[in-house]
């Protein structure tokens, strides 16, 4: 019996040693992709905003993106995202998403 413990003595200090950096290395990999989604989350909910104030204002959508970022200061880090601005009409509200572009994309 006391052989026994002695052996579970000896494996649980190394599988501690393994255990701990790939616990943290994944738990910040996970902070870090959080993160970046709620980064993303809030510039798509910035930009219907605007939108929805240059309704109000002017009476018609923004003909394109580029008017937004004109007139309503909205600042985009265009190496990091992919704004697809698409206009149906000038009477419907257009459809506004928010694309995260690759990360190898962004090392470039």
């Amino acid at each position: 019996m006391k052989e026994k413990k002695h052996w579970v003595r000896k494996l649980w200090f190394p599988a501690l040693c393994v255990g701990i950096p790939v616990f943290f290395v994944s738990a910040v990999s996970g902070l870090r992709e959080g993160n970046g989604t709620e980064e993303k989350k809030q510039l798509e909910e910035a930009i219907r905003r605007s939108v929805i104030t240059c309704y109000a204002a002017e009476g018609v959508y923004p003909p394109d993106f580029s008017y937004i970022k004109e007139k309503y200061g909205i600042v985009v880090d265009e190496s990091r995202y992919l704004v697809v601005y698409d206009v149906f009409a000038e009477n419907l509200m257009p459809d506004i998403t928010v694309l995260e572009r690759d990360y190898e994309e962004n090392r470039e």
